[in-house]
């Protein structure tokens, strides 16, 4: 089954591709690899484990996982997808929260939904103090293409 029919069949549907704050591109291949900008959670700001919880840190991951598939799609096509290969998340953490693994799931999980067993991928999760615009949660993939 297609990308594109998983989505419709998991009744998502992607999200206008996220436009540039600043001086980059959404997404950009090179060979067989498509890479995207970090994608992040507008509507989520703070730190996650203070004034943000796991739960809604790790569905703000999940939307971050739908940006980079809108800005894949974008440049060459959803179906074009052979694997993902690399996400890394960035979690903005309070002092002490640990559990950016779990967050990042949000975004594991989604890619797992989508493309099966090409969804499973090498991760990083990683605590920050500060995100760009103040957001909880980031998130960047690599994915092989055709």
């Amino acid at each position: 089954m297609s990308a594109l029919a998983r989505l419709a069949e998991l009744g998502i549907e992607l999200p206008e591709v996220a436009p540039p704050v600043a001086a980059y591109i959404p997404a950009v291949r090179t060979g067989n690899l498509v890479y995207t900008s970090g994608q992040v959670a507008r509507d989520l700001t703070g730190k996650v484990g203070a004034e943000v919880s796991e739960a809604d840190a790790k569905d703000a991951a999940r939307g971050c996982a739908l940006n980079a598939l809108a800005a894949v799609d974008a440049l060459v096509g959803l179906d074009a997808v052979v694997r993902v290969v690399k996400v890394v998340g960035f979690v903005a953490s309070a002092p002490g929260f640990t559990g950016q693994p779990e967050v990042i799931n949000g975004a594991s999980e989604l890619l797992g939904e989508v493309f099966g067993e090409a969804g499973a991928h090498a991760r990083s999760a990683v605590g920050v103090a500060e995100l760009p615009l103040g957001v909880a949660v980031e998130v960047e993939m690599i994915v092989e293409v055709r």
